[in-house]
């Protein structure tokens, strides 16, 4: 039996999920924008609570927000949290200043990326989560330049 290919992990847990996020999260040095992609249920907030503990920030603080669409938390580096589920259409997250972030000392972490439209194109790292039967999930991470 083999393995996932390079920049692709098999997560079986949440703590597992939460740990690999960490690890990317450690090599930030400001600036970085995260886009989560996956379906309903895959971990991109997990994922999130991760990046916040390798930032520095409390990741219990962490959790899909219901109406609140973008949220920080401090660490290291700041983490902007954006949750875009709720958005209505294209465009909508001008409303929300996302091309303003991440600054120098931040990153932004943007969980259903897909809504961002043409803000998704530029230079970022693309997290796509998978279910991958039986309780795993597959996590694909890239990084990307314009």
């Amino acid at each position: 039996m083999t393995g996932p290919p390079p920049g692709v992990t098999d997560s079986r847990s949440i703590e597992e999920t939460e740990s690999i996020a960490a690890e990317l999260a450690r090599s930030f040095t400001g600036g970085e924008t995260v886009l989560l992609f996956g379906e309903l249920g895959a971990g991109k907030t997990a994922f999130v609570r991760g990046l916040a503990r390798g930032l520095g920030a409390d990741p219990e603080g962490v959790v899909s927000p219901t109406f609140v669409l973008l949220t920080t938390y401090e660490g290291r580096l700041a983490l902007h949290h954006a949750d875009l589920y709720r958005l209505s259409g294209q465009g909508d997250e001008r409303e929300l200043g996302l091309e303003d972030l991440p600054g120098p000392r931040e990153v932004l972490a943007v969980e259903w990326a897909e809504r961002l439209g043409q803000a998704a194109r530029g230079e970022a790292v693309r997290v796509r989560l998978e279910h991958a039967g039986e309780g795993t999930r597959r996590i694909t991470i890239e990084r990307s330049a314009p």
